[in-house]
């Protein structure tokens, strides 16, 4: 089996190049050679490629950004995974592409599913919704995997921002009313080989069905409860890094405005999930432990 992964430089991209290998031949492509702000690539490379499967990792994810940057964007994150869609079609291959939960608005008081009503609030929510819209309307064999919060031992995340900061003053002020699901990048990974062998598996008898399903971490938290994890967690796990900090201060959001809103619940139901494909994710903190001893490597 071929594996086409975009993005080989992300968070996510990066962990599937190891996640994926024991399924076939993965082709994991940098922005140089696979341009999502260039739509109209993406089909001769596919073609060239012949991939079984493609798994679209790239992303334009800079969100308060995408406030004034909203058509690059949503080219990227929109035009382009329906290219990626089409040419997934005529190669009769699977797509396997990443959502979020910024395709909802935040005000469900539970966990978000995935039959919920779609209502971004910010200009990367519409651009990820229009690349969701896109690939269902290209109608090739799919799956639309949203996640939220995720994190990493690599590249520019949460952790690695409340690390630096932590080393460096003694006080920081986290939001403390925005609430979800902190998701390790390895386990989006690491689940996503697993989803790709059964929707294989479906495929050769038959009885495959596109969908979209949430790929979240259990348990929840907000932001603050996030930073003092990541904190206590380091200071086991990396007894090495010199943090200053001595308090974390709960915050509103209306205290830290940003050009793009956030949705105040970011919760994802992982039922569909379980269901049809049998994962249970594991939980946040726990994935947080695990990643805080990959950087101690």
């Amino acid at each position: 089996m071929k594996l086409l992964v975009t993005g080989a430089n992300g968070q996510v991209g990066w962990e599937l190049a190891r996640s994926l290998m024991p399924l076939g031949e993965v082709i994991a492509l940098h922005r140089s050679r696979c341009d999502l702000s260039r739509p109209e690539t993406l089909a001769p490379l596919v073609a060239e490629l012949a991939p079984d499967v493609i798994v679209n990792a790239a992303a334009y994810t800079a969100v308060d950004k995408a406030e004034s940057e909203e058509a690059l964007a949503t080219t990227i994150n929109g035009t382009a995974p329906g290219e990626l869609a089409r040419a997934a079609k005529a190669a009769g291959a699977l797509l396997i592409h990443y959502s979020t939960d910024y395709v909802f608005d935040g005000t469900k008081s539970g966990p978000y599913t995935e039959d919920d009503p779609v209502a971004p609030v910010n200009a990367y929510g519409r651009s990820k919704l229009a690349g969701e819209m896109a690939i269902r309307e290209a109608g090739c064999d799919h799956l639309i995997l949203r996640t939220t919060w995720v994190f990493a031992a690599r590249g520019g995340n949460f952790v690695r921002t409340m690390l630096r900061l932590g080393a460096e003053r003694e006080q920081l002020r986290v939001v403390a009313d925005q609430h979800g699901a902190p998701t390790w990048a390895r386990n989006i990974a690491d689940a996503t080989a697993l989803i790709l062998a059964q929707a294989q598996h479906e495929r050769r008898g038959g009885a495959f069905a596109s969908g979209i399903f949430n790929l979240a971490a259990a348990g929840e938290t907000s932001w603050h409860g996030f930073a003092e994890a990541i904190f206590a967690e380091a200071r086991s796990a990396l007894p090495d890094t010199a943090l200053k900090v001595a308090s974390v201060e709960p915050i509103p959001a209306s205290a830290y405005p940003t050009p793009a809103a956030r949705p105040a619940n970011s919760r994802l139901s992982g039922g569909r999930l379980a269901t049809r494909f049998g994962i249970g994710m594991p939980h946040w903190r726990d994935a947080l432990r695990r990643c805080l001893e990959d950087i101690a490597r």
